[in-house]
């Protein structure tokens, strides 16, 4: 049976240089399957994650933001992880004031080691941002004026 065509959607990848992007090139190595969606951006690490880079993320038309660091306990850093899930967890809770789906966020650990958990991971986020479709465009906030205009009421009636 042939296999079909799916349209590629845009799926960002923060990873954590010592766990998660190790665990990636894991899995490469190792030649597991792997969807061709994901676009890593590596990071020192998951505690320098800035919630605003999943924002600009889905600004600049992503339909899905992945975030992946080491395991607790487990941080090259001592506790970079356990900064940046505080970080996430709060984003998460605020993305439908913002209109995305919470669906389209994920934060997940995996180690170094782990090129089989990686492989299971970024194929099921991805397979669920397939689900749900492209992802609606949010307000582009670079168009926003950056001060109020006399007249302009921040109120609406």
């Amino acid at each position: 049976m042939p296999r079909m065509e799916r349209k590629e959607l845009k799926i960002i990848g923060f990873l954590c240089n010592w766990c998660s992007y190790g665990g990636a090139d894991t899995a490469g190595v190792s030649r597991f399957d792997q969807p061709t969606d994901l676009r890593i951006i590596r990071l020192p690490c998951t505690g320098r994650m800035d919630p605003l880079f999943v924002l600009r993320s889905f600004m600049a038309g992503a339909d899905g933001v992945l975030v992946s660091g080491c395991h607790p306990n487990d941080c090259h850093y001592t506790s970079g992880n356990l900064y940046a899930r505080r970080r996430m967890e709060v984003l998460k809770h605020f993305m439908p004031i913002l209109g995305i789906e919470p669906d389209r966020f994920e934060y997940t650990w995996v180690s170094a080691s782990e090129g089989a958990k990686w492989q299971a991971v970024v194929t099921g986020f991805t397979s669920r941002i397939h689900e749900l479709g492209p992802a609606p465009r949010i307000i582009d906030l670079d168009k926003m004026p950056l001060r109020f205009e006399e007249g302009m009421d921040i109120w609406p009636s």
